[in-house]
């Protein structure tokens, strides 16, 4: 957009500097652009007249016509107000005033026609409507029809005299002055393919639009237009990265085809063997590997891991893992010793507990070239930590580590970059993937196991728990584990603890004769550590714990996981807890308790999870349900600060428009084409600082 829209809004008529101000704190306004692109939430259709008899209490906002019959001022002082009856043909409704009500009296005249616009409520058996919105119907044109915006606002604002129907005043002079002042910011051939209006159209129909049509057609086109941007980006991102940046060959794989033929012990699924192709392709091409790799828990990302590992010491270069956790860590650590050790690579781990003494020998290892590959925590970005030669990073996870720790581990080469691969068992919904990862070429592997059995998930009610604790009772016995979760909300942990507490001590009166191990988030770490191998050699049959179990230890043995009140965790949580379980060749089974108050969506959530165990389609659910700034926690959120696009929604355009960005890239990366000025101009112009959480390396 032009300097035009770079103007601070106090210069607007209408607004001055207190205005102003408050606009800046409440809704983040301090521009025309910011104004302009504060777009209505929803719109009231004004086009529609109800018949008196019509109305019933349910409905919105509503318009009808009538003639005031009489009008009575009742009460006393302040406790004044205004009862006017207005009627139509087919009967009558009670108008009330409680505030303004001298002044509404003397303006309001008996006998004449106005439109009235308001909410009806149904008060002592009888239809009212509160501070309608009053014009005289010969006031009004009579071709008036119209949909009137509706603004987000605050308590604040409208205490300042900025309400809804304020700000649409200052929208108003907003557009006249800026009518001259919209550039087009796409392509001719753009606009005549997916037949979109121009951008002055668009911006105009969306505050005011004339018909309904009219405001598919702006929101189609303002949507397609911030998605189109955010592709643009993300795929020219890529392909520079894909031109500029080197990476190291690693074509030759005589280890892990030794290790594929000889000592893995069992057969790839057709998925990983996919992933592990489109994995070589890039440690062929001499350009640095960006790639993220999505596998629902237990889909055996850590073997594709260890292979790819393979690929990088079979080249002379080093390989990490990166986990969030110590637990995580271990855990993949332990995996992967066994096949290290058959092979004779050495495979060290490096975590915040790791003893001065093996440190200092780590180092040694790792810096000599001794040390092949190593599986950590955080500790692998310290600065002591160097390499003789890092070609590949792999982590896990990665939305829990933030940009700059990233860019550390690839400092670690400062001759050529490591290739990097990121895996995450939190299924990622496809839309947000292509906005959150857009510029990574994503692997998915999308079936489990061989052998591998669908984990049973049932709901039960509170009033069922003794027929559930018999369930645990036959499983224990038939030499079975047991996971009984708890909800951890940051802001009561107290009450939290004593949930946890009280569960505890119900567990122990109900297994006298079993072992429990407690895990939760008040205790020291080497604690919790302790009661998760007592869990793991089975020395303990039932873990009660809080979430921190989420990414937590591979228990093969344990098969049944119980969710206590289950509607207070998201979709994608407890889809990732019932992971924990169905590690065996056991049936596993995941018992999710509620007591009977639910609410819409806990049902939605509960129910998507008993019908089915597709993380992607859970995922996509969860998008739906929550939107996309919660589902990737408060981190990714850069990317997805869209003013009109919602990507639960808007899949199809999302999909439109990377297609046409994936188009305009591969013609013309740089945008140096007379045709594309108009993109030139309008990615210089926005705005310079936002940050681009998806960005990798």
């Amino acid at each position: 957009m032009s300097g035009f829209f770079n103007t601070k809004i106090e210069f607007l008529k209408g607004i001055g500097p207190q205005k102003a101000l408050l606009l800046q704190q409440e809704l983040n306004i301090f521009t025309y652009g910011d104004l302009i692109q504060h777009y209505p939430f929803r719109y009231l259709d004004r086009t529609q007249f109800y018949q008196i008899a019509e109305v019933y209490e349910d409905l919105p906002y509503i318009q009808v016509k009538g003639r005031i019959r009489s009008k009575e001022l009742l009460g006393e002082g302040r406790k004044q107000r205004l009862s006017v009856v207005l009627a139509d043909a087919s009967g009558e409704i009670e108008l009330v005033w409680f505030k303004g009500v001298k002044w509404m009296n003397t303006s309001l005249k008996t006998g004449v026609e106005y439109i009235v616009f308001g909410k009806p409520t149904l008060f002592n058996g009888r239809l009212n409507m509160a501070h309608p919105e009053m014009e005289e119907a010969t006031d009004v044109k009579q071709d008036q029809s119209y949909l009137q915006p509706v603004y987000s606002t605050t308590e604040k604002l409208k205490n300042h005299r900025l309400d809804s129907k304020a700000i649409s005043k200052i929208m108003a002079e907003l557009l006249k002055a800026a009518a001259p002042n919209i550039a087009e910011s796409l392509t001719p051939e753009l606009i005549d393919q997916y037949k979109m209006l121009p951008k002055r159209e668009a911006l105009l129909q969306i505050h005011f639009p004339a018909t309904t049509d009219k405001l598919n057609a702006a929101r189609f086109r303002l949507k397609f237009e911030e998605l189109f941007y955010v592709q643009l980006k993300l795929l020219r991102q890529k392909t520079v990265r894909k031109a500029d940046l080197r990476g190291q060959v690693f074509k030759n794989v005589p280890t892990l085809t030794e290790f594929y033929n000889h000592h893995l012990g069992f057969d790839l699924t057709n998925a990983q063997k996919r992933v592990i192709k489109e994995i070589y392709k890039d440690l062929c091409a001499g350009k640095q590997m960006n790639r993220l790799l999505q596998g629902d828990v237990g889909s055996g990302k850590t073997i594709v891991a260890f292979l790819t590992m393979l690929m990088a010491t079979d080249n002379q270069a080093q390989a990490c893992l990166m986990a969030p956790t110590e637990i995580l860590a271990d855990q993949h650590y332990t995996g992967l010793k066994v096949y290290a050790d058959k092979l004779g690579i050495n495979l060290g781990k490096l975590t915040g507990s790791t003893k001065q003494k093996e440190r200092r020998l780590i180092h040694e290892q790792l810096q000599s070239g001794d040390m092949k590959m190593i599986v950590g925590t955080h500790a692998l970005l310290e600065d002591v930590v160097q390499f003789q030669n890092l070609g590949l990073c792999i982590i896990d996870e990665q939305h829990r580590f933030g940009v700059a720790q990233r860019s550390k581990l690839w400092q670690k080469n400062p001759a050529i970059i490591p290739h990097v691969l990121v895996m995450t068992a939190t299924p990622i919904p496809r839309t947000l993937a292509m906005t959150l990862y857009g510029d990574l070429d994503v692997s998915v592997i999308d079936e489990l196991p061989a052998g591998r059995k669908e984990i049973v998930t049932v709901h039960r009610y509170d009033a069922h728990r003794l027929r559930v604790f018999g369930f645990m009772r036959e499983q224990i016995k038939a030499g079975r584990q047991v996971y009984v979760v708890y909800p951890l909300i940051e802001e009561s942990e107290t009450m939290d603890y004593k949930d946890l507490m009280d569960g505890y001590e119900s567990v122990k009166r109900a297994f006298p004769e079993y072992g429990i191990s407690i895990v939760h988030g008040k205790m020291k770490p080497q604690d919790k550590d302790f009661e998760m191998q007592r869990f793991v050699r089975n020395e303990t049959q039932l873990m009660v714990a809080t979430t921190v179990i989420e990414v937590g230890v591979n228990v093969p043995n344990a098969s049944v996981m119980v969710i206590e009140s289950a509607e207070r965790f998201g979709l994608s949580q407890l889809h990732q807890l019932r992971g924990r379980v169905g590690r065996g060749a056991e049936q596993s089974y995941c018992i999710l308790m509620t007591s009977y108050k639910l609410s819409k969506e806990s049902k939605i959530r509960l129910e998507t999870m008993v019908r089915t165990n597709n993380g992607f389609e859970i995922a996509d659910i969860d998008l739906k349900l929550r939107g996309p700034g919660d589902l990737m926690g408060t981190q990714q959120s850069g990317v997805l600060d869209l003013l009109i696009a919602d990507l639960s929604k808007d899949a199809r355009i999302l999909q439109e428009s990377r297609a046409a960005a994936q188009q305009i890239i591969e013609e013309d990366p740089q945008l140096q084409l007379p045709q594309h000025e108009n993109l030139r101009r309008h990615i210089q112009s926005l705005s310079k600082n936002t940050v681009n959480w998806s960005r990798i390396s």
